[in-house]
């Protein structure tokens, strides 16, 4: 008998090395890896973040060797992951595969950092890790399908997958130790959409505890803790309980010759990725036709399915995070701000009433070619009308942030500066320092201490 999907994804992830990473694909796990970082800085002092950071210094050690990046403590790998990972997700800037609908980054690199400053690896091994876990974490969400993400959210159920795998690599964990790591962490997969009608801190739960728990299982593998064989693909596993479409072939598809880390996006607005393509259609829209904002009578955006699923329970948004999930917002605040960023979510979205009339006018309707591209392409499609009785169309076929139409590495510099200077979660000094590091991070000895700690870090402002 040949031997199952799962197992073949265990052995490939097992035995690949750095060395048999195409270049560009290291370079681009560098791109994401401070995409995240800036990401996780950016997270400081949220209500939902200060909270996960009372939990750890109630439950945590109040001290170690990982590095808390929203309050530059020092603390054990498993609440270090799980407050980093909270962190990450929560101003909507983190990265995003499209064929999965993953956010991989947010899970992967809390788990896969906070092992490595505990364990002292370098940066090479924290790049080989990281790529592990994309590459699991990413063909996992494909085999989940698109039934799964219609009411669980991949990136809790899944993320808990692909930061076990990223831990097991650092570990140098074996096929079964693989294997075993992901029994534990699929058992552990969870995470519900419903918070968005509550506009509830679940979604930062869903990250945080994917990495610290996905980190657990791989020490607990490790350990030689078992956990089920075929947690994915058994009769009672996560696919039969979580998913009707699921497609054992793509856990292997292009195993050692696709590597689908660079296959991931990037945010350009700080919202859900959902309402990024429709955003970009009626920015391009706009700026062609010279079309002021009071001129627009109506927007119907054209999306696919899993969009209406997601934003469709956002519609009137109480807080500034489940603003992120409603499409008028967006759109209202590109049309009159020209941008959907941090500081316009933090300004506009809830506060400016010609955002929120400007949402009145907006409406989702599914369309059966922006569906049936989903989720290998998201196609942007807008159709406005005017006051004057014009109707208009936008379309943008690869949205900013994909790998067709990247963030190229001065756009990654500036992004990762005002996610750094948004809360005051790092100065300038200390982004440059850290994107300096990233660049050359294969070369690295140490992945310790990348923001100075907590008592120094306020020393050393002082004395400037």
């Amino acid at each position: 008998m040949p031997p199952s999907p799962t197992r073949q994804l265990c052995e490939f992830l097992a035995e690949f090395r750095l060395s048999d990473v195409p270049t560009p694909v290291v370079e681009r796990t560098k791109d994401l890896f401070l995409d995240w970082i800036a990401s996780a800085i950016a997270g400081k002092d949220a209500p939902a973040i200060t909270k996960l950071q009372s939990f750890a210094s109630a439950m945590g050690p109040a001290e170690g060797r990982a590095e808390v990046l929203v309050d530059r403590r020092r603390t054990s790998p498993w609440f270090a992951a799980l407050v980093n990972g909270a962190a990450s997700h929560v101003v909507e800037q983190d990265d995003v595969h499209n064929g999965s609908v993953l956010h991989p980054g947010a899970v992967v690199f809390p788990a896969v950092l906070a092992a490595a400053q505990q364990e002292g690896h370098d940066g090479a091994a924290l790049l080989t890790a990281a790529i592990a876990g994309y590459e699991a974490g990413i063909r996992i969400g494909e085999y989940m399908g698109r039934s799964h993400y219609r009411v669980f959210h991949t990136t809790g159920t899944v993320g808990t997958l692909a930061a076990a795998a990223g831990v097991a690599k650092l570990y140098g964990l074996d096929a079964d130790g693989f294997n075993q790591a992901f029994g534990s962490a699929g058992t552990q997969a969870a995470g519900l959409w419903e918070f968005l009608r509550d506009a509830a801190d679940s979604k930062q739960l869903h990250t945080a505890k994917a990495a610290a728990n996905g980190l657990m299982a791989a020490w607990l593998a490790r350990e030689g803790f078992t956990g089920a064989r075929r947690i994915l693909e058994g009769d009672q596993g996560m696919a039969a309980g979580m998913s009707s479409d699921a497609d054992p072939a793509r856990l292997t598809d292009g195993l050692g010759s696709r590597w689908a880390t660079a296959e991931t996006s990037f945010k350009f607005f700080a919202s859900c990725r959902h309402t990024h393509p429709a955003a970009d259609a009626l920015k391009a829209l706009m700026q062609r036709e010279e079309l002021a904002p009071q001129r627009i009578a109506r927007v119907v955006a054209h999306v696919h399915q899993g969009a209406i699923d997601v934003l469709g329970p956002v519609v009137n948004p109480k807080t500034i995070h489940q603003a992120k999930f409603s499409m008028g917002t967006v759109l209202g605040l590109v049309a009159w701000h020209g941008h959907a960023g941090l500081l316009e979510f933090e300004t506009h979205a809830l506060g400016d009433p010609r955002v929120a009339a400007f949402r009145e006018r907006v409406t989702m309707v599914r369309d059966d070619e922006v569906d049936t591209a989903y989720p290998r392409q998201w196609i942007g499609r807008v159709t406005v009308e005017t006051d004057d009785g014009r109707t208009l169309h936008g379309r943008v076929d690869v949205p900013k942030g994909d790998p067709g139409n990247t963030l190229s590495r001065d756009e990654l510099e500036a992004k990762a500066g005002q996610l750094a200077a948004f809360r005051q979660g790092a100065d300038e000094t200390e982004i440059r320092r850290i994107i300096a590091r990233v660049w050359a991070l294969e070369q690295a000895d140490s992945v310790a201490d990348w923001l100075p700690p907590a008592a120094r870090s306020e020393q050393n402002r002082q004395q400037r």
